[in-house]
């Protein structure tokens, strides 16, 4: 039996958890998740908890039993507190504008480099250097701070780009010229 699988899940007030056959959906205050189940998975809730099961013990199964509690986990955190990723942009000249759900960033290439926000995603730019992405599912969240983080990951050398807020870098030393 997995370890992560088998722990009940607490559902916190003011969320609501429903199974219907092979989706899993949670309201909350925020809004609503969905999660498509795997053959073999089921998921029941009772006395304000959920539990995860597994039909058999095959080695697929096994694999994605701990992942749906964890998934279903996040999601009820995402719909009562919502997730945050926060990135800083470092270098001379260096900055970041949001209109409306484009975001244009000047960092070091010839013209800007526009990124489309996704839905579900709230995007802010503080002083042009901050950004701050918020959401209530975490995968998105993630995702949409390291495709933003790519577009000009920082640079060991020089210590400039895109970065996640506290992210320590070691620098560089570069070539010595004899």
């Amino acid at each position: 039996m997995s370890r992560i699988g088998k722990k009940p899940i607490a559902v916190p007030t003011g969320v609501e958890v429903t199974v219907a056959g092979s989706n899993v959906s949670v309201r909350g205050p925020l809004g609503k998740l969905d999660w498509a189940l795997t053959e073999g998975i089921g998921v029941a809730v009772e006395k304000g908890q959920v539990l995860v099961s597994r039909a058999n013990d095959e080695r697929k199964l096994r694999a994605i039993h701990g992942l749906v509690r964890a998934e279903l986990s996040n999601m009820l955190q995402g719909v009562t507190k919502g997730y945050e990723r926060s990135l800083e942009i470092t270098g001379v000249g260096y900055k970041a504008q949001i209109q409306g759900r484009t975001m244009s960033f000047n960092v070091g290439y010839i013209n800007p480099v526009v990124y489309e926000v996704p839905v579900g995603i709230d995007v802010k730019v503080d002083k042009q250097t901050l950004i701050s992405v918020k959401g209530i599912d975490k995968r998105l969240v993630g995702q949409v701070a390291a495709n933003l983080r790519a577009i000009k990951p920082p640079d060991v050398y020089k210590q400039k780009g895109v970065r996640y807020a506290g992210e320590k870098l070691r620098k560089k030393e570069g070539k010595t010229g004899k």
